[in-house]
């Protein structure tokens, strides 16, 4: 049994989609009635996001992923993730490697870099983790939620620049899940250890899709696991930043199209 909720559409290889944090499923709305009419798609909420149940003791994420899979009698699936949900799939692929054909990372990879969490050394990227945190110490919603979102426009542009509906569907979703993750909630999360060293071991293919205009260290992260595992390969969407499905979703439909194809 698994208590995560999860979108289940569509029949054939199954593609399961995961989230970047504080987001949800819906972040997927443009990439789920592609792919369904030709793959099983499968979209959960991550434990404490949308509408799966906040954590009650210690878990991790790849776990809670291989779970959902043995309830839904599903597997090797291509996993598909953003963010946190690329974290996630690389996670499943070492721990899990039975369940997994194929992974897609974007603005992440790995999930530990030889300590307890990636490292982020870009100024920008630094200093955005860090009033985000501020704000999450004192409970202050509203500048939580508006500086998760500035990973959308990235470095290099303001949310003014951004299209208001993307800028919206992410300020929904990330309120949402803030609300449930409110300040001074425990962080049950526990992370895997030495993951970049094992994505070595990782044979299956590997995509890394970035967005151009997403943080370096993002960048960095995504195609550093490309260039580790055995069969990796890493590409680019043009004027777009952290999260490349929802800016451009023709092309990264078009990448994750051509890409499941060839497998």
């Amino acid at each position: 049994m698994t208590d995560l909720f999860c979108i289940d559409t569509g029949a054939g290889q199954p593609l399961v989609l995961l989230h970047g944090g504080f987001l949800d499923h819906h972040m997927w709305d443009d990439q789920i009635p592609a792919f369904a009419p030709h793959r099983r798609v499968i979209a959960p909420d991550a434990r404490g996001h949308g509408r799966s149940p906040n954590a009650e003791a210690p878990f991790r994420s790849a776990d809670d992923l291989a779970g959902l899979l043995g309830h839904l009698d599903t597997g090797p699936a291509v996993l598909v993730g953003v963010s946190l949900g690329a974290s996630t799939a690389v996670d499943t692929a070492l721990e899990h490697p039975e369940l997994v054909s194929a992974v897609v990372v974007t603005g992440s990879g790995i999930s530990d870099t030889g300590s307890t969490e990636p490292h982020f050394n870009d100024p920008w990227t630094a200093r955005t983790w860090s009033t985000w945190a501020s704000a999450i110490a004192i409970g202050d919603l509203d500048v939580s939620v508006e500086t998760l979102l500035l990973f959308a426009a990235g470095p290099h542009r303001t949310l003014d620049d951004l299209d208001p509906q993307v800028l919206d569907r992410l300020r929904t979703a990330t309120r949402g899940t803030m609300v449930k993750h409110h300040a001074g909630e425990t962080d049950w999360r526990v992370p895997l250890a030495s993951t970049l060293e094992r994505a070595a071991t990782i044979d299956v293919p590997v995509l890394a899709i970035s967005g151009t205009l997403d943080s370096p260290d993002h960048i960095e992260m995504a195609e550093l696991l490309a260039s580790t595992v055995v069969n990796g390969h890493a590409v680019s969407i043009d004027g777009t930043a952290h999260y490349p499905n929802l800016e451009r979703p023709d092309v990264y439909n078009k990448l994750l199209t051509d890409f499941l194809t060839a497998l």
